[in-house]
């Protein structure tokens, strides 16, 4: 393709403000070089994590208004009141899973003649996801679960990480970590339980298996990591199938309760289907020997599996705590509280170290298709809107934009 093609780089505007950036100034230079036809435009913004001179540094146009672009590319959900009519946009919309706060959102992508194209349905021919955040949030929820736990135990102190400058900043605070032979668990076996493992690893914690972790003392702080077939069961007694499990989590019931007997710390970092068993209840959760003390819950999933995940939690105020005898929240270190860190942006606590990683995959595994031959589909699979109406994968929204 020849035709020069606009394309600015957003800056965020969501409130509160995000610092992350879809395109950091390295990879914009990188556009440059690979793509000819591409002219690039930098919003400018005073709250990004990398500065309007980083860019200018790089040669790079940074302007205020991106108007005269043919596509838009931004991080988070784009204000209502910034949408430009008859534009192609990439974002993460928040929108095609029915979500009731953004509905005027998709509502107003429609009638604005908008392309809306979203990270989170950009696959590859196997259906893995080409970009995403996840190891980034399990880095960071797992560090944040460890400052929150030594602050309830008075043990040791922790800078928050969006104080930190990058990622090195983060290691070098985990020197100041004191643990005693607690249990650690972490549940899923993706992007984001790898990250929370990659903090873990910096205090060379001994991993051990499932069995292990429920039938041994230890006489050292020791982590395990679980996947769906150490959790759950099919209620038929057949065979676990995880390919099954995703199709039908209906057709199974929770088998967690032993972990809670023996975890101290539980980072929970598992994709969770609705329609999947809890792990656990409220009453699972005040029984005598329950033990869990503190919860990282990088997942989130509000009033879904984890039962003190009340709220999301803000990168300002991390931490909460969950009274297990009248199930409110409390003091986020009352003796008789699970200690809870739900934030639901964390990569955003890392963003230049989080923004280099995205941009990185967005380069190499999706822009040859948003800006030449879209021959695999990946773009078209993740049109949520386009020309006014819904994409081809989205039709199952239209009930919903109908208001029935």
């Amino acid at each position: 393709m020849n035709t020069e093609l606009q394309v600015g780089i957003l800056r965020e505007t969501k409130n509160p403000p995000d610092k992350r950036v879809a395109i950091a100034p390295e990879q914009a230079v990188e556009i440059t070089q690979k793509f000819p036809n591409v002219k690039l435009f930098i919003q400018s913004s005073n709250d990004r994590c990398y500065t309007n001179q980083e860019y200018i540094d790089k040669g790079l146009n940074v302007v205020d208004d991106v108007s005269n672009c043919d596509i838009l590319i931004g991080v988070k959900e784009v204000a209502k009141s910034k949408l430009i009519p008859n534009k192609k946009y990439m974002f993460f919309s928040h929108t095609a899973k029915k979500q009731s706060y953004n509905f005027e959102l998709l509502k107003l992508l429609l009638k604005n003649n908008i392309q809306t194209i979203d990270y989170e349905y950009l696959t590859d021919t196997n259906g893995v996801r080409l970009v995403a955040f996840g190891y980034w949030a399990g880095l960071v929820g797992a560090y944040n679960g460890l400052r929150a736990y030594g602050l309830r135990n008075k043990t040791y102190e922790l800078k928050r990480a969006i104080e930190c400058f990058d990622m090195h900043e983060i290691f070098d605070e985990l020197n100041k970590v004191k643990l005693d032979n607690i249990k650690i668990l972490i549940t899923g076996g993706g992007r984001v339980a790898h990250g929370a493992i990659e903090t873990l690893s910096k205090l060379n914690i001994k991993k051990v298996t499932a069995s292990q972790f429920i039938e041994k003392d230890f006489k050292e702080p020791v982590f395990c990591q679980i996947d769906p077939w150490d959790y759950t069961k099919r209620k038929n007694n057949e065979h676990f199938d995880l390919k099954h499990f995703f199709k039908h989590p209906y057709e199974y019931e929770s088998t967690f309760l032993p972990y809670t007997k023996v975890a101290d710390f539980f980072i929970a970092c598992h994709f969770w289907d609705h329609r999947s068993p809890v792990f656990m209840t409220k009453e699972d959760m005040q029984a005598k020997d329950f033990k869990i003390k503190v919860i990282a819950d990088v997942s989130c999933d509000i009033d879904g599996p984890i039962p003190s995940t009340i709220r999301a939690s803000t990168i300002a105020e991390p931490i909460y705590g969950f009274n297990l005898k009248n199930w409110q929240e409390t003091d986020a270190f009352n003796n008789e509280a699970i200690t809870v860190m739900a934030v639901d942006n964390l990569p955003g606590e890392l963003p230049r170290n989080s923004s280099i990683d995205f941009g990185k995959n967005l380069v190499e595994r999706v822009l040859p298709a948003l800006f030449g031959e879209d021959s695999d589909k990946i773009i078209e699979k993740a049109t949520i809107t386009i020309n006014g109406k819904l994409g081809n994968h989205f039709s199952y929204l239209q009930d919903y934009v109908d208001g029935k």
